[in-house]
C-alpha cells in the first residue's frame, strides 16, 4: 500500500485527490494539509511513501518544503503538482530533490501513473514539462568525461532521463531490475547526488546524456 500525504492550499483540489486515491487500489491518503509549514512533524507522524506537493502555497513555498523533507527524510519520494510550466520552478524542484513534476491539469490516470512510477524508483514528468526541461538545459558544453560514467551507466541514465521507470529500463536493456539499481547507485556516487531528480537535472544541464 502506497501511503501519501497531500499539500495543497486548494481545499477542493485536496478533496478531489483524496477521492481519486480512495478509488485506486494500492494507494491511500494518510493526511492532507493546506501548507507545508510543519512538514518535518507531518512526515514523522504519518510516515508517507510519497508526497504530492503544491508549489505555491500561502503558508510556505513547496520547493522549500521539498528541501526540508529531503534533508530529514531522503527516502520519501516527492511529486510536484502545479499549474506552472515555468522552467525556473521546474529546475528548482529537481534541484531540491523532487522525483516527479506533473501539471494539475493532468488526468486521473496520469496522476496515479506518476505516483506508481515515482514510488517504484523512477522519475516522472508530463510531456510538456519534459520538453521545457530539455529546452532549459539546452546549453553548450559537455562534461561527460569528468564524471567517468561507463557507456552502460550513461545509457541507463539517458533512459531514466526520458522518463522510463527502473522496470522499463531493465526490460529495454535486457537486464534485471537489480542490475539497474546497481547502475543507479554507481551513478549517484559519480555524480555526487542523492536522488534521481538530481541525477537527471545534472545530466541534462551538463549534456552527459
Amino acid at each position: 500500500m502506497i501511503r501519501l500525504v497531500i499539500y495543497d492550499d486548494n481545499t477542493q483540489r485536496r478533496e478531489s485527490l483524496k477521492a481519486l486515491l480512495s478509488l485506486t487500489d494500492g494507494m491511500i491518503c494518510v493526511a492532507d494539509f493546506s501548507d507545508c509549514s510543519h512538514a518535518v512533524n507531518d512526515m514523522e507522524t504519518y510516515k508517507p511513501d510519497v508526497v504530492l506537493m503544491d508549489i505555491e502555497m500561502p503558508g510556505g513555498n513547496g520547493i522549500t518544503g521539498v528541501t526540508v523533507i529531503k534533508k530529514h527524510f531522503p527516502q520519501i519520494r516527492i511529486i510536484m503538482q502545479t499549474v506552472f510550466e515555468d522552467e525556473d520552478k521546474i529546475f528548482a524542484s529537481l534541484q531540491a530533490g523532487a522525483e516527479g513534476y506533473i501539471l494539475k491539469t493532468a488526468g486521473a490516470e496520469k496522476i496515479t501513473q506518476c505516483i506508481e512510477e515515482v514510488y517504484q524508483g523512477g522519475a516522472y514528468m508530463t510531456p510538456s514539462v519534459a520538453l521545457r526541461v530539455m529546452k532549459y538545459f539546452n546549453v553548450p558544453g559537455n562534461q561527460e568525461d569528468s564524471y567517468a560514467l561507463t557507456p552502460k551507466e550513461r545509457e541507463v541514465l539517458k533512459l531514466l532521463s526520458d522518463g522510463l521507470s527502473y522496470k522499463m529500463v531493465a526490460d529495454k536493456l535486457g537486464i534485471s531490475y537489480f542490475t539497474v539499481n546497481a547502475h543507479i547507485k554507481k551513478i549517484y556516487e559519480k555524480l555526487h547526488v542523492h536522488s534521481l531528480g538530481e541525477a537527471v537535472s545534472l545530466a541534462l544541464k551538463n549534456r552527459i546524456v
